[in-house]
């Protein structure tokens, strides 16, 4: 059976086209995604501005033309942060229905961690028992502790790299106090996870990091030129090696780091403050490494599409 996976982000709109495999997992068939930047100017009032919504429903519906020219059955559309915050949220998801001829699912965080946790564990194929996941989008960062496919804790922070990035990195490039308020608003809110959301959390998990941020770090690390998902997946990436990343993004002007080799150039504005929350979250939980996994959100909902048609 075919079918096909569309991430709807804050930040990105991501394609997946696949089919069963026979054995619980999946074959890819197509893949795709596009910096269409919903979340755009959503601060303050956490409305979806009108010029995002067009760039993103003309994208949905080309993505869902594509799933149906390559015969799948069936396809999810599921939206996050941007849309779960969303005051005008069915505003949009009624304009998905008429222009793009799609149905999204808005997700709770806790949904989203755990389809991303479904597609992680797919992509490291021996993943650690005991594990500590780390998501960064463009309107939250959500972090998952796991045992085996058990979710443990979870919590969806509201750090996202689109939205520190409107709120606090105003000069190109960004001034030292711009990105220390960046960091300040990171520990506000990592000194209130550790002992109220992350019960149970050890010096014995692995850090798993996942989506746009932590990828194009590891992109950027291994000077990537075309990105390779296979090279990125499995990569480490230590502590020290983000904040010299940082560094060097952050003394850039935005025009030099749309340059940047393995640095997609839609996600060189927000790249600084992603890197912030990255470094941040290592710094702030004690971890000296990360673990980079390039399928996240969009493959877990692949492999939860397909179990629930095994199902019926």
């Amino acid at each position: 059976m075919r079918v096909a996976a569309i991430d709807l982000g804050t930040n990105t709109i991501r394609l997946l086209i696949g089919e069963s495999d026979g054995a619980g997992g999946y074959r890819p068939v197509q893949a795709a995604q596009e910096i269409t930047r919903l979340g755009e100017g959503f601060l303050p009032e956490r409305r979806l501005q009108s010029e995002p919504m067009r760039r993103s429903l003309v994208v949905l519906r080309r993505y869902r033309e594509m799933a149906a020219a390559q015969g799948a059955a069936a396809v999810a559309a599921v939206g996050t942060s941007a849309l779960r915050e969303a005051t005008n949220r069915e505003a949009f998801l009624d304009r998905a229905r008429r222009e793009a001829g799609q149905e999204v699912r808005v997700i709770s965080g806790d949904e989203e961690a755990r389809l991303t946790l479904l597609g992680v564990r797919n992509a490291l194929g021996d993943p650690p028992d005991r594990l500590l996941m780390l998501d960064i989008g463009g309107g939250s960062t959500e972090l998952l502790l796991a045992q085996g496919p058990q979710i443990r804790a979870a919590v969806s922070t509201g750090l996202g790299a689109v939205k520190l990035t409107e709120t606090h990195l105003k000069g190109d490039p960004p001034a030292a106090a711009e990105l220390a308020a960046v960091r300040a608003a990171v520990s506000t809110r990592m000194s209130l996870v550790r002992a109220r959301d992350l019960p149970g959390l050890t010096a014995g998990e692995v850090l798993v990091g996942t989506a746009g941020t932590v990828t194009t770090l590891a992109a950027i690390d291994l000077s990537l030129d075309p990105y390779d998902a296979a090279r990125v997946t499995g990569r480490r990436l230590g502590r020290e090696r983000v904040a010299d990343l940082l560094q060097e993004l952050a003394r850039l002007p935005l025009q030099e780091r749309r340059r940047v080799p393995g640095l997609e150039p839609g996600r060189a504005d927000v790249i600084v403050a992603g890197a912030i929350v990255c470094l941040g979250i290592m710094e702030d939980l004690g971890f000296a490494s990360l673990t980079v996994s390039d399928e996240g959100l969009r493959e877990g909902i692949m492999l939860d599409l397909l179990a629930s048609a095994r199902n019926l």
